[in-house]
């Protein structure tokens, strides 16, 4: 059974830092592209960022460029994402995903095209 499990998120003021992570069981973890998506109320679901397995292939949404960072640890089954220069409008829960990526010369950018998730986890940045 596949399981992904994130945790790091919370209450911030705005500029501040948080560090999400996730973290994977029941699937080979390296041959996995990771993802993380947000959502916030009313919203549609929103691509933040992910990584290859190999993690040699990252993108990110417009939205984050140069203030958040994905990364994974294969060792460890865990991916993060470590977030700066925090705003209100970053305000949302944060899924963790998983898509196995076959055939696909490029990241998954559409949360339709991923295969597993996780329960997600409430970051609130206050202004």
């Amino acid at each position: 059974q596949v399981q992904l499990v994130e945790s790091g998120g919370g209450l911030v003021q705005a500029g501040g830092s948080l560090r999400l992570s996730c973290t994977a069981s029941g699937l080979t973890f390296s041959a996995y592209t990771l993802g993380w998506f947000r959502q916030a109320p009313g919203m549609e679901r929103e691509f933040v960022a992910a990584i290859s397995g190999s993690g040699r292939r990252i993108d990110y949404g417009d939205s984050v460029k140069g203030r958040f960072t994905i990364s994974r640890d294969n060792a460890k089954n865990t991916v993060y994402l470590q977030m700066s220069s925090l705003k209100p409008e970053d305000t949302a829960v944060y899924y963790c995903a998983a898509d196995l990526g076959i055939g696909k010369r490029a990241i998954a950018l559409s949360a339709s095209e991923y295969n597993y998730w996780g329960q997600g986890t409430q970051v609130t940045v206050s202004s």
